[in-house]
């Protein structure tokens, strides 16, 4: 008989979970997946390219209906939990029905930060995270319209360009003194900045919100400063928390996130958690990669096999306001280390590279990110680089045929 095994939460890292434990074991769970959101489980990496008109909402979508049912995994989506018994290993439905699991999974994402300012609940103000938020954001600014973004990260740099791509006139408001600050080096920071800006989309830095104004809808958001900007719609993007209320009040240990160890366990056994509302050794990831590491790893875990969960080398890679750019380990450096930079102005390219007892510590790409990968695996496996450490910013194919 298989043993039950419940996965709440429907998105990329339930998704790539329920991949994982079909492969290695098809059969061995009876596995029900629970998500509060009324779809199938759907690509939120590329919100961003949506609300450009890039792609369509059908393509973000990660496995098909069949895919689900040919693998025998019952999917209840549009249905919230509300309460688990841990001792009982029950699950309480909002809609009256009861679940029971001898495994249970934590797979409930994050939440977007909302900061306490004045202003935050009128209608406009939209928050950039889900298919949810793309809809209104369309709904509340249409060509010509202008919009504020407050946040200068990953998500807020994402939301800007595809509002700036449908049309509407876009200021990007950020706190820090240089834009993905968690990301990117100061001179790479500034880059992205003339890049945006290129774009047609204002760009203020070291700007802190105080509120938003606005009788019956936001029409404005003014700064500490003094400084008001116009605006028909104000988009949120200044962060991201752990979906972890339902976990704490099932007596869980939660920190920042729902606390797990190097097979993804919580405080109580056969209890798990993966993806952006765990926290595994004082972390909490917030990206995709991690999300699938800890999926792989629970999966083997789950199967019998003694698969550790060693933590992840963060790293960025993807599109951001149509610039490449590629970030992992320490790019900012440490007392010890050493710097290998290349800058070509004229092909809009930086690269920096950090490098202590001839190991790649950290790298920093911008334009031209095609080895991003390998830089990434040179980190991860903390590979000697002797051989080729004067070529390292030439690429892979240089350097390794130099060294050869």
């Amino acid at each position: 008989m298989s043993e039950p095994l419940v996965v709440i939460g429907n998105g990329m890292a339930a998704a790539r979970f329920a991949d994982e434990l079909s492969k290695r074991a098809l059969g061995r769970y009876a596995i029900a997946v629970v998500g509060e959101e009324p779809r199938l489980a759907y690509n939120r990496v590329l919100l961003s390219s949506m609300l450009a008109g890039e792609v369509a909402s059908s393509e973000l979508e990660l496995k098909p209906q069949n895919w689900w049912r040919d693998r025998g995994i019952t999917l209840r989506y549009g249905c919230r939990a509300v309460s688990i018994d841990t001792k009982a290993r029950t699950i309480a439905m909002a809609d009256g029905g009861e679940l029971a699991f001898s495994k249970l999974v934590f797979a409930t994402g994050s939440q977007p930060i909302k900061p306490a300012i004045s202003g935050m609940s009128l209608p406009g103000v939209i928050t950039f995270r889900d298919i949810n938020d793309i809809w209104t954001i369309w709904h509340r600014a249409g060509t010509g319209d202008r919009v504020v973004v407050i946040g200068g990260g990953l998500l807020g740099l994402e939301a800007a360009y595809g509002l700036a791509k449908a049309g509407a006139r876009v200021t990007v408001i950020h706190l820090m003194d240089r834009l993905m600050e968690r990301q990117l080096d100061p001179h790479a920071a500034a880059m992205l900045k003339r890049a945006v800006e290129q774009k047609g989309i204002e760009v203020i830095l070291k700007a802190e919100t105080a509120e938003i104004t606005g009788h019956g809808r936001a029409d404005a958001v003014v700064l500490k400063d003094g400084r008001t900007i116009e605006a028909d719609a104000v988009v949120v993007a200044v962060g991201i928390r752990p979906s972890a209320e339902l976990a704490r009040s099932a007596g869980l240990s939660v920190n920042r996130g729902i606390v797990v160890d190097d097979a993804m366990e919580t405080s109580i056994s056969g209890i798990h958690a993966i993806g952006e509302c765990a926290e595994h050794r004082g972390l909490v990831y917030g990206l995709v990669e991690p999300a699938y590491e800890q999926a792989g790893v629970l999966a083997a875990h789950l199967t019998g096999h003694d698969t550790r969960y060693p933590g992840s080398v963060l790293s960025t890679n993807l599109k951001v306001s149509g610039v490449n750019v590629f970030s992992a380990g320490d790019f900012l450096g440490a007392p010890g280390t050493e710097e290998i930079v290349l800058r070509d102005q004229a092909f809009g390219t930086y690269k920096k590279f950090v490098i202590a007892d001839d190991r790649l510590k950290g790298a920093v790409l911008f334009g031209d990110t095609a080895d991003g990968l390998w830089y990434l695996d040179l980190i991860r496996s903390a590979a000697p680089i002797e051989a080729f450490r004067d070529d390292l910013a030439f690429g892979r194919a240089f350097a390794e045929r130099k060294a050869a």
